[in-house]
């Protein structure tokens, strides 16, 4: 499916735009050397997280899905199921759930959630919230569609 049209801020329209993760590479993924760098950084951190086999939502916001040449860092949203435990998988991938080390060492912002733990709201809700600005106002994000896997 193809994205829209960035708007006059270079943003994607208001929205969760779903897309698979070649889709992704594929729109957001070549360019200015700095957004190649975010883009194997991002590559990194998908790879990490399917292999545990327990993510049900994988959600990009931020710079990186706009037509920012040389976005800073790529911003993740990870919704993991409720069955997942950090203690189960292996030193490589405890990074990636822990904001500080993910930033220090894999040069990300990686938020996440299991459903469990979504208190006042739905998790579209929660996810949704993501398009708001620093700013305050709203941009569209990217939700890569997960392959179903056998359990």
């Amino acid at each position: 499916m193809p994205f829209p049209v960035f708007d006059s801020q270079g943003d994607l329209p208001v929205g969760i735009h779903q897309a698979t993760f070649g889709e992704v590479l594929a729109r957001f993924g070549h360019g200015a050397q700095q957004r190649e760098l975010v883009t194997a950084r991002l590559q990194r951190i998908y790879d990490l997280v399917c292999a545990t086999g327990k993510v049900l939502r994988f959600v990009l916001f931020g710079s990186h899905v706009t037509a920012k040449p040389d976005p800073n860092d790529v911003d993740i949203i990870l919704i993991m199921r409720d069955d997942f435990k950090e203690e189960d998988f292996t030193e490589d991938v405890m990074p990636v759930f822990n904001h500080l080390r993910t930033h220090d060492e894999l040069g990300a912002s990686v938020f996440w959630t299991r459903p469990e733990s979504v208190l006042l709201e739905t998790v579209d809700e929660f996810i949704a919230h993501w398009q708001i600005t620093r700013d305050r106002t709203q941009r569209g994000i990217v939700e890569i569609m997960m392959e179903k896997r056998d359990d």
